[in-house]
């Protein structure tokens, strides 16, 4: 199996250099010089789709402890109300072209909010600068979903400059680095002493669901779904516990040859709430009943940020190998593509 073959455009090498990325948004965030007052500040809102979105999911999470305004992800080309002159929108486009985030920046501008971005250039950064907005300008060259590390890390220092976070999750940050460095070299090797291959194989020709839990692992669920769909070029599904329990649950039911085509994947991490980790052993053993595979991946690592960013790593990997195991490209997203220059003909 040559993956240098299969995979031309080194989607291998963005994976495995994602802690050099994070080294680099961390000298991008230092380097932060806000020429804006933020103070009057009451919610943050996250505007973004796909890979820069999920940048805003990371930071939602890993800051849900310190912060004390509402912080607010949209995936829409217009935002909520509410938003106002005391709203900060965050207007995150890897491309700087997408026409959601686009629609959204002309929608905060609309209602008065203070707006900054976080972009490699195109018309979002035009936009930005034209108005004398603060931008962070990160490095282009790759696939948005490949990029996560530019997305939160220089939304991280952003939070911290403007006082909504302290320094611990900027430490945090810097700590969790040599612990997933020291994780690659395994998780990139592509036979059976790599426990990420080995699922890989076990997994790559269903369809996974990936189950994670509210305010912990979902982000990651999300995280797994989408680079397994996009990567792998294979459909994925995710949900959270303890929402999962009443409603889908009842779902594996009818319809069981079709079930025998689908995988489970738990995500835990130590800090899940008692109860919901009770919840997940007995959703666990309901489906043993009924003879579904299922995987356990559990977060390692000495803080809530570093367990973050080995669960999302390793989902990466696993995308990557199931890809491979597809004998799949996994960086073109022709179907995307296709559905991008179909909205330009009907404009």
């Amino acid at each position: 199996m040559d993956k240098s073959k299969i995979d031309p455009q080194d989607m291998f090498g963005a994976i495995y250099n994602f802690t050099d990325q994070i080294k680099e948004a961390i000298t991008i965030g230092e380097q932060i010089n806000l020429q804006n007052d933020y103070s009057a500040c009451t919610n943050i809102v996250v505007a973004g789709m796909g890979g820069s979105a999920i940048g805003g999911d990371v930071v939602k999470t890993i800051t849900q402890n310190e912060l004390t305004v509402p912080f607010y992800v949209n995936r829409n080309y217009s935002l909520p109300n509410w938003v106002n002159k005391k709203t900060l929108v965050i207007c995150s486009s890897y491309s700087g072209n997408t026409e959601e985030s686009l629609s959204a920046y002309e929608d905060a501008l609309n209602k008065g909010a203070m707006i900054c971005g976080i972009s490699t250039g195109g018309k979002l950064s035009e936009n930005i600068q034209s108005k004398g907005f603060d931008l962070i300008a990160i490095p282009g060259g790759l696939q948005p979903r490949a990029a996560l590390a530019y997305s939160f890390v220089p939304m991280l220092y952003l939070l911290n400059k403007i006082g909504f976070i302290s320094n611990v999750l900027i430490d945090d940050l810097a700590n969790s680095i040599s612990p997933l460095e020291m994780k690659r070299d395994t998780n990139s090797i592509g036979d059976a002493s790599n426990p990420i291959f080995k699922m890989a194989k076990d997994i790559y020709g269903m369809i996974p669901i990936i189950y994670g839990i509210t305010d912990t692992t979902g982000v990651v669920a999300l995280r797994w779904k989408g680079q397994l769909c996009e990567n792998s070029k294979m459909l994925a599904y995710h949900n959270e516990i303890p929402e999962m329990n009443h409603n889908e649950i009842v779902g594996w039911g009818n319809n069981a040859d079709l079930l025998s085509e689908l995988s489970v994947i738990w995500l835990r991490d130590e800090n899940d709430n008692e109860r919901v980790r009770a919840r997940q052993e007995i959703t666990k053993s309901l489906l043993n009943d009924i003879d579904i595979i299922q995987h356990e991946v559990n977060a390692e690592g000495a803080n809530n940020l570093e367990r973050l960013l080995y669960l999302i790593n390793y989902g990466d990997w696993l995308s990557y190998w199931c890809a491979i195991l597809h004998n799949t490209d996994p960086s073109p997203v022709e179907k995307i593509n296709k559905l991008k220059k179909a909205l330009e003909e009907i404009e």
